[in-house]
């Protein structure tokens, strides 16, 4: 019988000290609440947390024990990266003393993580979700582009301009990725890709200007999919002299479908989360069934089109009107392309977004070009196109109000 796998979860946070009663790291918060044991595909984990830490040796003491656990290791980093002001421009994860002119001493070495991490003779993932000033940015973006950010490991994640003040939520990459997780791929196996939860929190996340994505290396069966039939278990086994029991007859009304046919027809589970209220679920299984059709058919296909409406009306039953519109319009225009003006189902999204448009607020202004850029090829639509003109020339009153 094959030993339990016994992985490691490392929740690194390089956040310098925010003095003056400063809140926690909400990115790392966010993670360390979202069962992180239940992120790795093992059937035990450890979980170390490291909020705030003082001293680079310090942390690299906890990275070489974990390096040191067999099975699985996940190392989910949060915070700032800096580089030192003076001498070199050596890449450090800041820890809670850091500042620009200290962190040559009190931050950790980006080059010591990468290093002891490939020590780890299983698989392993390097997840990331960071901040850089505008001092680090250059030296970051370089280590990205030429390999060292990586250095060999397998890492996905996003690094982004540090903004004016610290926010008080949670990094939107990290929320993403997390109901990712949380979701898991319908047609992967006990493992999860990371470049699938990865890929679904950019295109749903709204990320800052300037972002930096980050996609290196195959880290292997590291994430569990939560989207997964359970591993079947054997019978117990009927010792000789035992009869049989008779089949239980189930009515066909009740039968269970199998995992495969459900699989098949996602919509109903879809439909359901949005219904019960699990709008980010509903939003994030949707997300990875298109993703699936845009590599099995190209973007320009029905497939990836059908794909563009179900987001767009799971967007309007959580109440986004905007996206709603937005992504009612990328359908139409989609139908438009294909079928041509008289294209029933073209018109039918044109309304779709319309009517999303009219429910808007202060982004319909932002829409309203797209709108009547679409209504205008559509023949016998001069009624729709005047009402957003009018609407743009301030002649009604702005959609939304009352």
């Amino acid at each position: 019988m094959d030993q339990p796998t016994h992985g490691c979860v490392l929740l690194l946070d390089g956040t310098p000290d925010r003095r003056r009663g400063a809140l926690p790291n909400p990115t790392a918060h966010a993670i360390a609440g979202a069962n992180p044991r239940g992120f790795l595909a093992a059937a035990s984990a450890d979980v170390v947390q490291l909020p705030a830490m003082a001293g680079p040796q310090s942390v690299l003491a906890y990275l070489q024990d974990a390096v040191r656990v067999p099975g699985p290791l996940l190392i989910w980093i949060t915070g700032h990266l800096m580089v030192p002001t003076r001498r070199n421009a050596e890449l450090h994860l800041a820890l809670r003393e850091s500042t620009a002119a200290t962190v040559r001493y009190t931050g950790l070495p980006w080059e010591w993580l990468t290093r002891t991490l490939r020590e780890h003779a299983g698989p392993t993932l390097l997840l990331v979700d960071a901040e850089a000033d505008a001092h680090a940015w250059p030296h970051v973006t370089a280590a990205a582009h030429d390999g060292r950010l990586a250095d060999g490991l397998a890492l996905h994640g996003v690094i982004t301009p540090s903004p004016p003040k610290p926010s008080l939520e949670a990094g939107p990459y990290t929320r993403a990725f997390l109901t990712a997780l949380s979701v898991g791929h319908p047609t992967a196996g006990p493992a999860l890709d990371p470049a699938l939860p990865h890929q679904l929190a950019l295109a749903q996340a709204t990320l800052p200007e300037g972002f930096l994505p980050l996609q290196y290396g195959d880290a292997g069966p590291v994430l569990a999919n939560r989207a997964a039939p359970p591993r079947a278990t054997a019978p117990p086994r009927a010792t000789p002299a035992a009869e049989p029991a008779p089949a239980a007859r189930v009515p066909a009304a009740h039968a269970v479908p199998a995992p495969a046919a459900r699989a098949e027809d996602p919509l109903p589970d879809i439909l359901a989360a949005a219904h019960a209220g699990r709008h980010n679920e509903a939003a994030a299984m949707a997300a990875a069934w298109e993703q699936q059709a845009l590599r099995r058919h190209g973007p320009h296909s029905p497939e990836a089109a059908l794909w563009i409406e179900v987001r767009a009306d799971l967007a309007r039953l959580a109440g986004d009107h905007p996206r709603a519109a937005e992504l009612w319009l990328s359908a139409a225009s989609h139908r438009l392309d294909r079928g041509g003006p008289a294209d029933a189902e073209a018109l039918a999204a044109l309304k779709r977004a319309h009517y999303c448009w009219q429910h808007s607020g202060d982004r319909a202004a932002l829409l309203a070009p797209a709108l009547l850029a679409l209504w205008e090829r559509v023949p016998e639509s001069e009624e729709a196109a005047a009402d957003v003109r009018a609407r743009l020339a301030g002649e009604l009153p702005p959609v939304g109000s009352r």
